[in-house]
């Protein structure tokens, strides 16, 4: 009889290569960032939120950046249908089945919350309303979503080392019957919230129900722009014979082509991401050799932390210098047109119905590095100005003060010099070839840093 027992509890797979890939046996110390995050603090409240708060940024594109974005870790979002193994996943990277530690999976929608999984000297759960509270946590802008939202959103701290490196963000399955209304929160906007922040985007899909419907195209709708983060995952590909996965691989291809509208598709990693053992006559070395890839690739995330917050950084205040230069146009357009008897509504309102009248954004492409892609949407300068009026803001050349020079002379220089000099300086202490701009992306045009050459 006891045989009998042991033969019904699957057995479980070996678990060293999770070990060893992502590093979690190494006793080294973590590499000590915290010079580099104060270094890049420091750049950031001195050249770039003077000019950000000035001329009100954060009305434009609703996106500030805490100190807690600053020196958050690498976040590992997942996302995807219901009930194809997202909570296992996590469950399985993380070792916890079987603990009292493990999310809860099974067959149902079973995660309605989004799930931040982060790291804590015990385990313990976090309400999503504490969470939002505390402004040492990246998570205090989520607030703005409202109070049905923060019901909704879960914190779960576990003694974990790679929790030490990274937090995982599990999200409720997309159904694809059901609309957003009956969710109570605006679903799609909280999704772009976690998007727009995520290092690495995990979409998992179930082999046996590839139906792609409205909400998950209106998933792939906004992540546009972040391809390179996004890693495709046809998990439980055991469950199905060799033939039946090639077929389903094509299927799943053919349904995300007008999706995913890039020259280069996503990576795509077939394997089945749970502690069993793979079904017998599957191709089990194919599945671990593409479980290892996957866990390379959310390694490479964790070690090219800072890199990339350093981008990222310097992406916003690219875009928080158009958005000055183009205010200070509109100002300067403005005063020009003005005269004794003008009436300065009308007059403004001229401008803004037809910036193109007066060259507006041509005259902001003529200053040296701007592309035209960076370039923000017209109309949403009509809002913009409909909440904050043209002569509420001060010139660019108004913005200097004998002590602490000039905004847009500080912005620049963090831009051309210190940010790229903040990058050398880690690269510096990784390789002997120092990080340039080619490597990382920090251009205007990233690079996808990910893919392997």
């Amino acid at each position: 009889p006891e045989e009998v027992e042991d033969a019904s509890e699957p057995t479980k797979r070996d678990r060293s290569h999770l070990e060893s890939t992502l590093k979690l046996n190494e006793d080294k110390p973590a590499d000590d960032v915290s010079g580099v995050l104060q270094r890049l603090r420091k750049i950031y409240h001195s050249s770039i939120k003077p000019l950000e708060q000035s001329y009100r940024y954060n009305e434009l594109r609703q996106h500030e950046i805490t100190d807690g974005e600053i020196t958050s870790k690498p976040m590992v979002l997942f996302l995807g249908p219901w009930s194809v193994g997202k909570s296992s996943m996590i469950n399985y990277l993380l070792g916890l089945d079987d603990t009292p530690y493990q999310l809860y999976t099974g067959a149902e929608p079973t995660t309605s919350e989004f799930t931040v999984i982060m790291h804590g000297p015990k385990l313990k759960t976090i309400e999503g309303i504490v969470m939002a509270a505390d402004s040492a946590r990246s998570f205090s802008p989520l607030e703005k979503f409202g109070q049905n939202f923060l019901e909704k959103l879960i914190g779960i701290e576990v003694p974990h080392k790679l929790l030490e490196r990274v937090t995982f963000v599990d999200t409720p399955g997309i159904i694809e019957n059901r609309k957003q209304q009956e969710r109570g929160y605006p679903f799609n906007d909280v999704c772009q919230w976690f998007i727009d922040r995520a290092d690495l985007i995990f979409v998992v899909f179930d082999p046996t129900k590839l139906d792609v419907g409205l909400e998950l195209e209106m998933l792939f709708r906004q992540l546009k722009g972040r391809e390179s983060q996004i890693r495709i995952i046809l998990n439980k590909a055991d469950s199905l014979a060799t033939q039946e996965l090639m077929r389903v691989y094509g299927a799943l291809f053919w349904s995300l082509a007008p999706l995913i509208n890039v020259t280069e598709p996503p990576r795509v990693y077939v394997s089945s991401f749970w502690p069993h053992e793979y079904h017998p006559d599957t191709h089990k070395d194919l599945f671990l050799k593409e479980e290892i890839s996957l866990l390379e690739d959310l390694n490479q995330v964790i070690e090219n932390r800072m890199e990339n917050k350093i981008a990222f950084i310097r992406q916003h205040a690219i875009r928080v210098r158009i958005h000055a230069l183009l205010v200070d146009r509109y100002l300067q357009t403005y005063k020009d047109k003005m005269t004794f008897f003008s009436d300065g509504e009308l007059v403004f309102r001229d401008i803004v119905e037809d910036p193109d009248k007066f060259f507006i954004f041509k005259s902001i492409l003529a200053k040296t590095n701007v592309s035209k892609f960076d370039l923000p949407n017209r109309e949403a300068y009509k809002d913009f100005f409909g909440i904050n009026p043209i002569t509420s803001f001060k010139l660019l050349s108004q913005q200097c003060s004998y002590m602490g020079g000039c905004f847009l002379e500080k912005i620049e220089k963090a831009i051309t010099r210190e940010l790229p000099d903040l990058l050398g300086s880690i690269g510096l202490g990784k390789k002997p070839n120092v990080l340039s701009c080619d490597v990382t992306g920090c251009g205007e045009t990233p690079k996808n840093r990910y893919r392997k050459p």
